[in-house]
């Protein structure tokens, strides 16, 4: 298949907010790909490359920016993905060099739409609006499929692409072949949020409710002596990890499949979890058997010969206490507002997020599945002021969207960046955003538009976290716009001492 038939494609994508519509165009690009190549085009289209990230960066496209555009598109997926595969396995002395010529050698055949498009999606930054939901019902509609069987297979598979191909190939048959494995890593099911834990309960009846540790979450498997540790995104972190891996390795069983979080700090200790550090630990690329890293687990997924994703989660949690009851995450199963109420408030005075609220009778399945799961965790907000935003693509091409997030300091009566969003902003907004952004521009430096820091925005967080990446010292979690202050002047927002004070254990 062309290259210029997915780009195409993916501007289409980009330029609808319709999921029918988005379903529709990736059913029509797939029924005309040939099956060989179907894993290939979703994973160009969900922004993984089947090589993962292949150590390409701004500085090695830099000189790609100066090569003219080809005139005809000529570029064929199979040509995009064997280039990638070679720059992966590129390596060594004279690397650097052999990489930029495949690079100059890729941008040289590729049209101009061609090459931002490859551009993004080298850099891991292809936003366009085919999630993996929305792809998964694509391929269910091209297949001729029920998309609850591709959702399934992609959840037990861990990787949309190949259910893709086994769709496009085989149908119904082959997906219901795909089945739960030791050792494969499942697709996590996520949770929705809720304001507070009587409006969760009122949604998911008799639940679960656990303590929200702050953590990174793992998805363990043990296969006799055997064990390995998963990331949320399903990265293999089993070397980083001895501690853990020690843990699973006790537990009484031969075969398991184990969800749970790492996490930094004691469970008694303020400021219980410390994502910052646990994920700092996490990306180390060797061991650190002294990090002291805990671990404990909320749902067990199978257990010696025994699938359970299909069981009731009160059912699982049974087992989960015959397999590694030490190593639980504290919980109760109740449908009492005000118990759930208060087992909130104990969790929050002893330094954890929230809680988590899950139907008592959900199933496991990957993704969000109506109200099945929520978390309930204390908004926190920020006022704070706009120092720069950066032009946007895809939908968002022609508006100024990426906000740069600044914090007062006293100290200068200047002000310190803490962080970055795009999250939140609406097509009004978006407009209104820069057209006044541009009335307040001070200069340009590449997609950036710098601004006289006179707006102060509402932004709504998770928290933040010690980062070397901001003059401050911390930056943002999960920052998110949830108004513009007009009434407040640049001299009334907060003050770098008070996003401080968030820092766990301040």
């Amino acid at each position: 298949m062309q290259l210029a038939d997915l780009v195409a494609t993916s501007a289409t994508l980009a330029g609808t907010r319709s999921r029918s519509a988005k379903v529709r165009a990736l059913a029509d690009l797939l029924g005309r790909s040939p099956h060989e190549e179907s894993a290939v085009l979703v994973g160009f289209l969900v922004g993984a490359p089947r090589q993962g990230r292949v150590g390409v960066g701004w500085s090695t496209l830099a000189h790609a920016s100066d090569i003219p555009p080809a005139m005809d598109p000529s570029l064929t997926l199979a040509d995009v993905d064997g280039v990638i595969d070679r720059i992966g396995r590129t390596a060594g002395a004279g690397s650097a060099s052999a990489r930029q010529g495949l690079i100059a050698g890729l941008f040289s055949r590729a049209t101009e739409d061609e090459a931002d498009f490859l551009r993004r999606l080298l850099l891991g930054d292809l936003r366009q609006g085919a999630l993996e939901g929305v792809m998964a019902d694509g391929i269910a509609a091209a297949a001729g499929v029920a998309p609850r069987m591709v959702r399934r297979a992609a959840m037990l598979a861990g990787d949309l692409p190949l259910v893709a191909a086994v769709a496009l190939a085989q149908g119904e048959a082959g997906l219901a072949r795909i089945g739960l494995r030791v050792l494969t890593p499942v697709l996590p099911m996520l949770a929705a949020t809720a304001a507070s834990v009587g409006q969760a309960l009122e949604a998911t009846g008799r639940s679960s409710v656990e303590w929200k540790l702050d953590g990174a979450r793992v998805q363990v498997h043990r296969e006799g002596e055997t064990v390995r540790l998963f990331t949320r995104s399903l990265k293999d972190v089993t070397d980083r990890l001895p501690a853990i891996v020690e843990v699973v390795r006790a537990l009484p069983a031969s075969e398991v499949i184990l969800d749970g979080e790492v996490f930094g700090a004691g469970l008694d200790e303020e400021g219980a979890g410390l994502f910052q550090d646990t994920m700092s630990r996490l990306s180390r690329h060797e061991p650190s058997p002294d990090s002291h890293l805990s671990v404990r687990f909320f749902d067990v997924l199978h257990l010696d010969g025994q699938d359970l994703i299909d069981r009731p989660l009160e059912e699982r949690l049974a087992h989960l206490e015959s397999v590694a009851g030490a190593y639980r995450v504290p919980g109760i199963l109740t449908a009492d507002a005000s118990e759930a109420e208060a087992f909130c408030a104990d969790a929050l005075a002893r330094g954890h997020e929230g809680v988590m609220v899950k139907s008592a009778s959900s199933l496991y399945q990957a993704g969000r599945r109506g109200s099945a799961w929520r978390k309930v965790k204390p908004v926190r907000t920020l006022d704070l002021v706009v120092l720069a935003a950066e032009w946007g693509h895809g939908r968002r091409r022609g508006w100024l969207s990426n906000l740069h997030l600044g914090a007062r300091d006293p100290a200068t009566d200047g002000f310190v960046m803490v962080g970055k969003t795009f999250k939140g902003l609406t097509d009004a907004l978006l407009a209104w955003q820069t057209e006044r952004f541009l009335e307040l521009e001070t200069e340009r430096t590449g997609i950036t538009v710098h601004v006289r820091p006179e707006l102060v925005v509402e932004i709504a967080l998770d928290g933040v976290q010690r980062s070397p990446r901001y003059p401050g010292g911390v930056a943002l979690r999960f920052a998110r716009v949830k108004r513009y202050r007009q009434d407040k002047k640049a001299e009334d927002a907060d003050t770098i001492d008070a996003v401080r004070s968030l820092l766990a254990g301040s």
